[in-house]
């Protein structure tokens, strides 16, 4: 009775390591397709001059992204730079303070910022920034990415200081450290490789972001400096260059949706090193 019971329940774990093993492959194959594909037809069209000289008009050959490539890491550092701190600073007050009916309105909020689609966000940040202003600029765009930004640091932040044991912080406390204190030398500085990693996806997530850009940043064929000008976004240069009818433009549309992707898996790559430099 025993041993059948054993044989069943092992049938049982490995029925069920099969199916997670297949559930697994199912959701990684179109990953795979998708950046095989993008690959395969951006990798051709990627060279020196795609990333270091700006568009050429309608009708010639070469030009590049180099403006919408550094308009993106402009936008996306403007963003982070607004939404970073202040996400956790939020996720450490809902995880060391957060009772009463305050910290259960953040938390809705919070959650309702993270399920919006992004162009509800850019038309939210069109009308906060841009109709004010009267004109598209890299500062509705950092405000747009600093929004999508916000949540998911402030919701990574809060759960990585709930895994925290209670036990930590009162060892904190007996050693005579304050409140604060705790905070910020135990628990934060403790756990910074799980915030770190919240940060990335959510500058990740950022970074392919085409809708809300449209509607703040827009978009130039130059680089501009300034807060107060529109500025080029690799997200919105792909958009725009894989609608329009000529083939030249859209070959460069694929070249810079392999840019995107190799910036994005240098950001996590890079961090992941970095964490475990410091660990």
């Amino acid at each position: 009775m025993v041993t059948q019971n054993m044989i069943l329940r092992k049938l049982k774990n490995y029925l069920f390591l099969c199916l997670m093993t297949l559930s697994g492959v199912a959701v990684l194959i179109p990953l795979i397709l998708i950046i095989t594909y993008v690959i395969k037809m951006g990798a051709s069209s990627l060279n020196w001059q795609f990333l270091t000289h700006l568009p050429k008009p309608v009708g010639e050959s070469g030009g590049g992204m180099f403006h919408a490539i550094l308009g993106t890491l402009y936008l996306v550092s403007l963003g982070g730079f607004m939404a970073i701190p202040l996400g956790v600073v939020l996720g450490t007050y809902l995880s060391e303070l957060g009772k009463g009916w305050m910290a259960t309105f953040l938390r809705h909020a919070i959650d309702l910022f993270t399920g919006i689609p992004s162009i509800v966000i850019g038309i939210f940040a069109y009308v906060l920034v841009v109709v004010p202003l009267k004109q598209f600029s890299a500062l509705s765009g950092g405000v747009a990415l600093g929004i999508i930004i916000l949540p998911v640091v402030t919701r990574t932040t809060e759960e990585i200081l709930k895994l925290v044991s209670n036990t930590t912080r009162e060892a904190g406390l007996a050693l005579g450290l304050n409140r604060t204190q705790v905070i910020w030398h135990i628990l934060i500085k403790g756990n910074r490789a799980g915030i770190f990693t919240g940060v990335v996806l959510a500058i990740s997530r950022a970074a392919g972001e085409t809708a809300p850009l449209l509607f703040t940043a827009f978009g130039n064929s130059y680089f501009s400096y300034g807060l107060m000008q529109p500025m080029a976004s690799l997200p919105a240069q792909i958009y725009t260059y894989a609608t329009s009818p000529f083939e030249e433009w859209q070959r460069q549309a694929w070249a810079g949706s392999f840019v995107l992707i190799l910036l994005v898996l240098g950001l996590n790559l890079s961090t992941r090193f970095f964490m475990r430099q410091k660990s």
